[in-house]
């Protein structure tokens, strides 16, 4: 959003776009499950962990290279885009062959030399906001992937953290409106991690369409009480067809069309924010 004349916002001129899919790829069953219910509410875009960064290192930290074979057999069968979260820039390279948008997470958003390798790459980067970032520190983390000369950039909005624990995070929506007032990138929003509470995801996600936003980042699993990582937060196949109806009448009022990719300017060397770097004190460890 830009703001006018008026001082009022202008609406984004990008689609919404909604990539949804399991926290973690868990097996070749799950993942067709879910590429069948995406593909009803046509959408072509799915979201899974291969390699994950978990708090616990006891947790389950992803299938790895097994999970690039089922995606790979997936893509073969079905047209899908895949995008999942590459952790080390040594994986990017493994990665290339199944993913069609990388995800940065929140805790590598100040990684500037995953950002740096990134920006070498032609495919569009997802960069989640780091639950402790700002949004000044958020847009010049996007800049390093620009000047490797890669302008694909989608930010998004997951939670920060702050003194309330009623929820896993507390998802910040007027953050992610200054950011798409700031910049010139699509930006989406992660209501899943941003509440950690399926109940909540359906309206945070209601709200994120009727801001104006670009786009929401799900996740939807066939059975959540059997996922292996983080079930609480995601929305069964049921939730998740009746959210999409309801989304797509707030989306009808608004006059923002359902779309599967984002558009991006061709002059994208600008700086990604108007404010004065100077006064930003960047995270040297």
């Amino acid at each position: 959003m830009k703001t006018n004349n008026s001082g009022f916002f202008q609406q984004s001129h990008q689609p919404f776009v909604i990539i949804a899919g399991p926290c973690s790829i868990e097996n070749e069953k799950q993942i067709d499950q879910i590429q069948k219910v995406l593909l009803e509410e046509n959408i072509s875009l799915m979201r899974g962990g291969i390699y994950k960064m978990r708090t616990c290192p006891d947790s389950f930290q992803g299938l790895g290279k097994e999970a690039i074979d089922l995606i790979q057999n997936l893509k073969k069968k079905r047209s899908l885009k895949f995008v999942s979260e590459v952790t080390d820039p040594r994986q990017i390279e493994t990665l290339f062959s199944v993913v069609d948008i990388f995800q940065v997470g929140t805790r590598n958003m100040f990684n500037y030399e995953l950002l740096k390798e990134l920006g070498k790459y032609s495919k569009p980067v997802l960069l989640k906001r780091a639950f402790s970032a700002r949004v000044k520190e958020w847009l010049l983390a996007a800049e390093y992937v620009i000047q490797g000369g890669n302008n694909k950039i989608i930010l998004c909005e997951r939670g920060i953290r702050t003194f309330e624990t009623g929820t896993r995070n507390t998802l910040d929506l007027s953050g992610a409106l200054l950011a798409q007032r700031e910049s010139t990138f699509p930006v989406m929003v992660d209501p899943s991690h941003g509440t950690g509470e399926a109940s909540l995801v359906m309206p945070m996600a209601f709200a994120v369409a009727a801001a104006g936003l670009d786009g929401l980042l799900l996740e939807i699993h066939p059975e959540p009480y059997k996922a292996l990582s983080d079930g609480s937060q995601s929305l069964n196949f049921s939730q998740f067809k009746q959210m999409m109806k309801q989304l797509k009448k707030i989306l009808y009022v608004i006059g923002k069309p359902i779309g599967n990719e984002f558009t991006y300017e061709d002059s994208f060397n600008e700086p990604a924010t108007t404010g004065n770097k100077a006064d930003i004190q960047l995270h040297s460890s």
